[in-house]
């Protein structure tokens, strides 16, 4: 990180000062969203991910549970299975990140999850790093 990198990190406020945003008001998000925006004009030299880096911090609530469900589920879908290290921690992993998605779907969906094809032009159905394989 550069020394301009550095200052301009330290610009950013602390998380506890951030508005929190519940999910609970028909507004909530408004004051969250106009902050951010008022950050990033002013605070221009600083990254979209640097502001959006603590982003469970400022939920609270059903936010939160529902933030907390997304990334779990980004997690999932963005995983990949890489053939030279074998199936069993891929399919242990990606099974606890399902139920903790979805506590209430039984071993038979959760399976048909694991092994449907994922949606992508090129995809494996596995989503998985292929070019490891010798033929």
């Amino acid at each position: 990180m550069s020394y301009a990198e550095k200052e301009a990190l330290k610009q950013l406020p602390e998380a506890s000062s951030r508005p929190k945003f519940s999910g609970t008001g028909e507004d909530d998000h408004m004051e969250l969203i106009n902050y951010i925006d008022g950050l990033l004009i002013d605070v221009a030299s600083i990254p979209d991910y640097w502001i959006t880096s603590r982003r469970n911090t400022e939920f609270e609530g059903h936010a939160s549970i529902w933030y907390t469900l997304w990334q779990k589920t980004i997690s999932f879908e963005n995983q990949k299975y890489f053939v030279d290290k074998g199936p069993f921690e891929w399919c242990l992993r990606q099974s606890k990140r399902l139920k903790a998605i979805d506590p209430q779907m039984n071993t038979q969906m959760r399976n048909h999850k694991l092994l449907t094809p994922r949606p992508g032009e090129g995809e494996h159905a596995l989503n998985s790093d292929a070019t490891t394989i010798a033929l």
